[in-house]
């Protein structure tokens, strides 16, 4: 399947294109979370793809220190798996507003890992915003890091409304998943041009 790059997938340059490695990051770490269902249908649409794979890291598995330590064993076993992705996804519900705890002490506990990578974003809420307050501040966050945030995303206000009489999510799959997909295309493209860039120059020098 070809992105917005063009024949080929993320670059558009045509032939065989290594996929692009895809880090998922599951945002919430608490009791009863609906965290698993979003990102479980996320990975089921993704795995369709031939141009990417995923490394799912749940916040949930992956519960870092507060202080922020660069040593600590945790954050030392994570790194690389995070400095080996060339864009991410984060699934993150809406808590008072705003960004999990757990998930913004994750995100902050790195630096040059997330730098210059696009991110795209799945939200979801028990309200009407549907997660999108949470995406709008993880987007400035991560501008810290200069990467480039997709426009499009996915969202499920009301959440629960979403599911559907056998506790199946998403009740709508055809929408989300048309969601997903404009979402990852864009994702793509980003990951096969930043690519490029970066193997024609690193990114700093």
């Amino acid at each position: 399947m070809s992105g917005p790059g063009g024949p080929g997938g993320p670059g558009g340059r045509g032939g065989p294109v290594r996929p692009v490695r895809v880090g998922l990051l599951v945002g919430s770490a608490r009791d009863g979370r609906l965290a698993p269902d979003v990102a479980g249908w996320f990975a089921r649409v993704a795995a369709r793809r031939d141009d990417l794979v995923l490394d799912v890291v749940d916040v949930a598995e992956h519960l870092l220190p507060a202080s922020l330590d660069a040593d600590d064993r945790r954050t030392v076993a994570l790194r690389p798996r995070l400095a080996g992705a060339e864009a991410y996804v984060v699934v993150v519900p809406e808590y008072n507003r705003s960004v999990p705890g757990p998930l913004k002490t994750l995100i902050d506990s790195f630096q040059s890992e997330w730098q210059a990578k696009p991110v795209g974003f799945v939200g979801y809420g028990l309200g009407a915003a549907g997660g999108v307050r949470a995406i709008e501040h993880l987007r400035q966050i991560f501008a810290e890091f200069h990467c480039v945030g997709m426009k499009d995303t996915v969202v499920f206000p009301r959440v629960l409304d979403h599911y559907d009489g056998e506790g199946c999510f998403p009740a709508d799959a055809e929408g989300a998943e048309a969601a997903a997909k404009l979402m990852l295309d864009q994702l793509l493209w980003w990951a096969g041009a930043l690519r490029e860039a970066k193997a024609a120059r690193p990114y700093g020098s």
